[in-house]
């Protein structure tokens, strides 16, 4: 089914004028035939939210180990525990790869790992305690979700406990890995996976109530419907609407090398799939203020795109990336590659901190 603009004029038009459109209009939204008119509602709306700022970090994507139980099957980045190139780095090392970032001006670290089956409550509490007692500036954007769920099952004190433990050590910001699709039917045709939805959306309440603000993220373009993403967008924005605590909403494209999911899929999603869901996501996440282009999946020009389709952050200059780039996916930017491409699109590049609390804005001589 495909429908053209004028149908679906009146549902932009409430949009824009900052009314919540229905979850039965964004799914109207994603059979129009019109990327640009859908690009043009989404780029109104930013701009309204944020003005003509984008945004993005200096930070450094530190995955502290591949071992992992969860055998996800989209996943090509983790390994078994006997695996040859199984690895779990020491404090040492995850303080030197810290201190390599600090040296260039950055101020978060993304610290993620697999579900390591030996690994105890205390190993992650007094990483947390070392690393903020020794970068006392840096923000450690950690664990995910699949993480907490995996900790309270091994410590048996339940995810809240988990969150709490950590919260003591230190720990002030988590990302929103493991959601992928947040629907139970589409989660058991991608085969199997570690937490499930109602587990996913528990513990991102139990963080924002306890003060620990997150992101939202959704992995699209597998095994989904176009009706399963409006139902994920719902997930969040309801959560949203309770709690307040999603700082961003990253959607990205899986990526289908070397892993099970991905020969499974005929068709991988295109550029304009891409710009079409970031859209529609601007448009029915009226309670998010940020949403993330993924120049990292899509490539520098595509991120840079999605600048006008409801973009206003391109992210991390990620000094390190491990996790997409098993996969097959591999891109790279510094700072001065991310100036310069927010400017050529005429934009404000302003560097922020994890709490989007923007810092000075630098340009390119």
């Amino acid at each position: 089914m495909v429908i053209d603009k004028d149908q679906v004029l009146p549902i932009l038009k409430k949009a824009e004028k900052g009314l919540r459109i229905t979850t039965q209009e964004a799914g109207r939204l994603f059979y129009c035939d019109d990327l640009l008119v859908l690009g043009k509602v989404a780029n109104a709306i930013a701009r309204q939210k944020n003005g003509k700022v984008v945004s993005y970090v200096v930070d450094r994507n530190i995955n502290y180990t591949n071992i992992c139980v969860g055998n996800c099957h989209f996943c090509a980045f983790s390994r078994k525990p006997d695996s040859s190139d199984a690895y779990l780095l020491t404090y040492e090392q995850i303080e030197q790869k810290t201190n390599e970032l600090v040296n260039l001006g950055g101020t978060q670290v993304l610290l993620q790992g697999g579900l390591h089956p030996d690994l105890p409550l205390s190993w992650y509490t007094q990483l947390i305690a070392l690393m903020k007692k020794k970068f006392p500036r840096v923000i450690f954007h950690a664990f995910s979700p699949p993480e907490i769920l995996h900790l309270a099952k091994l410590s048996g004190l339940g995810p809240l406990g988990v969150i709490k433990a950590l919260k003591e050590a230190g720990w002030e910001s988590m990302p929103g890995g493991g959601a992928e699709i947040l629907s139970e039917k589409v989660r058991l045709k991608m085969g199997k996976t570690k937490i499930s939805t109602k587990e996913w959306l528990d513990i991102m309440e139990h963080c924002h109530q306890q003060g620990i603000g997150t992101t939202a993220t959704m992995m699209f373009g597998h095994v989904e419907t176009r009706e399963n993403r409006v139902e994920h967008l719902d997930c969040i924005r309801s959560l949203q609407d309770r709690t307040g605590g999603f700082r961003a909403f990253i959607p990205w494209i899986f990526q289908p090398g070397n892993n099970l999911l991905g020969e499974r899929v005929v068709h991988k999603a295109s550029a304009v799939d891409y710009l079409q869901t970031l859209a529609i996501s601007r448009i029915f996440l009226d309670n998010v203020r940020n949403i993330q282009g993924s120049w990292v999946t899509m490539g520098e020009k595509i991120g840079q795109l999605s600048l006008f389709f409801g973009a206003n952050d391109l992210g991390s200059t990620m000094l390190e990336e491990n996790v997409v780039a098993a996969a097959g996916c591999v891109n790279h930017m510094n700072e001065k590659d991310m100036i310069r491409l927010i400017n050529d699109a005429g934009f404000v590049p302003t560097k922020r901190d994890t709490f989007y609390s923007y810092q000075k804005s630098d340009s390119v001589n």
